[in-house]
């Protein structure tokens, strides 16, 4: 979308003003399809940091994920631009990738299409 879809800036919105990741939403990027559920970009921050520093490898690129002030965002007046997606999964034939769920940073300006709800797939 050239023009981010006001409604899903809105839901975007309001799960930053909430702190909640209890919205799930679904949403096509680019011919990918992502389902899951969103997070507040703060919370979304600090997970992907705290996985980050676990790692050996990847533990010196957890400071780059450090929180941004809490409503520092809302606090300039500024809308959401991106979805932040906690427990997320691509979906690719009938399966579901990871299976565990990943962490996905989403610009709502890319996004083509979406439905509320996280979609269900099969392993079979």
């Amino acid at each position: 979308m050239s023009n981010p879809d006001e409604l899903l800036v809105a839901i975007s919105a309001a799960v930053e003003s909430e702190r909640s990741n209890q919205m799930s939403l679904t949403v096509v990027v680019g011919g990918a399809v992502i389902t899951g559920r969103l997070a507040p970009e703060a919370v979304w921050r600090e997970r992907v940091a705290e996985v980050l520093k676990d790692s050996d490898r990847l533990g010196p690129f957890a400071g780059v994920f450090g929180p941004e002030p809490r409503g520092a965002r809302s606090g300039r007046g500024e809308a959401p631009t991106h979805l932040h997606f906690h427990l997320a999964r691509i979906l690719q034939g009938s399966l579901g990738i990871p299976e565990t769920g990943g962490m996905y940073r989403v610009a709502i300006k890319d996004v083509s299409a979406w439905s509320v709800g996280d979609l269900s797939y099969s392993d079979r």
